[in-house]
């Protein structure tokens, strides 16, 4: 008797079959599911994270005198005083 012969002498084996399948293929959606939720999860958090960096790097410029200038290098002020001053 061949596997074709089995499954159709025996349906019981073929529900049961096809019940193990669609378990299986729910619980591997549903740990797939989860694991997305984990990593967007976890890619917001780094995001947070970089946000609260860029803050705390901006604010440390500011406290070090820094100016943001754009396409331009960033010297401390009291440097571009001095700049200034040995240009006259």
């Amino acid at each position: 008797m061949g596997t074709r012969d089995i499954a159709e002498t025996d349906p019981k084996t073929e529900q049961e079959l096809t019940s193990v399948v669609q378990t299986l293929l729910q619980q591997i959606q549903d740990k797939f599911q989860i694991i997305s939720d984990q990593i967007i999860g976890r890619i917001d958090d780094m995001s947070s994270c970089m946000d609260d960096l860029e803050k705390n790097i901006t604010d440390l410029m500011t406290q070090a005198g820094v100016e943001e200038l754009e396409g331009k290098n960033k010297i401390p002020a009291t440097q571009e005083v001095k700049v200034a001053n040995d240009l006259y």
